[in-house]
């Protein structure tokens, strides 16, 4: 078993198998990562493996619609696209609120 910690939710750490999807492993034991589709169109589950990046499996082309080169170099994935074999840690930005700034 694995662990990974939701740092952007209070830092909750969970249990999951090796080679889990990081998206199911957050929609199964709560662990709050934001989600649309859940199938790499809508690019709304992006994260940054903040610990154990060398964990995570290779970027996949779903991901490059998303994602830039500097990203993924910083440790951005879709959760919905990456599967973990060891510990990490993730966090993700928060969610937007609707109201922009500097609106009429």
């Amino acid at each position: 078993m694995i662990t990974v910690t939701f740092l952007s939710n209070e830092g909750k750490a969970v249990q999951a198998p090796e080679n889990s999807n990081l998206l199911r492993i957050s929609l199964r034991e709560k662990g709050g990562i934001p989600f649309k589709c859940g199938g790499g169109i809508c690019g709304t589950c992006k994260c940054r493996i903040e610990q154990g990046a060398e964990h995570a499996d290779a970027i996949k082309p779903k991901e490059r619609k998303h994602l830039t080169e500097a990203q993924f170099a910083e440790g951005w994935r879709m959760a919905c696209q990456t599967f973990v074999t060891g510990d990490v840690s993730v966090s993700w930005p928060p969610p937007a609120t609707g109201v922009r700034k500097n609106e009429g």
